[in-house]
């Protein structure tokens, strides 16, 4: 059975905050989870996060590649993303959604301590909100994967547009054994 052990959990204060990182995590675990509740202050329905990992600091290079699976009101989407600084397009709540809307996001990160290969970084995530129109709404995966065989230590995870999650965002990380 599955041991999950909270290693970090944030809830943003007043204010917002510009990002959410945890550093010097443990390689004691098999995989690692976080679970957010997000919205950022940009003033759209639709905003976007990046998340960004590595060893002893975050890997700032083009190191990243990813592709989306995005289901929203307008079908589906899907495009290749590589040589990327980051894994972006995780589709968060903006100032503009439905007031007090936050977007549920899941990231799932196998065997991150492994230092034989490269990291797969797999997200699953819905953003909601009362309205119909074109890109208000997303249900999507994003398979990525960091380029790197070095163990996962830090994360870090902040609005693509670089501007403030919201207060009551909250950011739990999970170090997950025996799964």
């Amino acid at each position: 059975m599955a041991a999950f052990t909270v290693i970090d959990h944030t809830e943003i204060g007043v204010g917002g905050a510009a990002s959410w990182s945890e550093a010097a995590i443990p390689s004691s675990y098999d995989h690692l989870l976080l679970v957010m509740s997000n919205r950022t202050v940009t003033a759209y329905v639709t905003d976007t996060l990046k998340i960004q990992v590595g060893n002893g600091s975050v890997d700032t290079g083009a190191n990243y590649s990813f592709t989306p699976l995005n289901g929203l009101n307008g079908g589906l989407t899907s495009v290749r993303r590589t040589a990327r600084s980051s894994i972006t397009e995780l589709h968060t709540s903006g100032l503009n959604t439905t007031a007090n809307t936050f977007a549920s996001i899941k990231v799932w990160i196998p065997n991150y301590a492994n230092t034989t290969g490269f990291k797969a970084i797999l997200v699953s995530g819905a953003k909601e909100n009362a309205s119909t129109g074109t890109g208000e709404w997303y249900v999507y995966q994003t398979a990525g994967l960091w380029q790197s065989t070095s163990a996962i230590t830090d994360i870090s995870v902040s609005a693509a547009a670089g501007l403030d999650t919201a207060q009551y965002s909250t950011f739990t990380l999970y170090g997950v054994t025996g799964a």
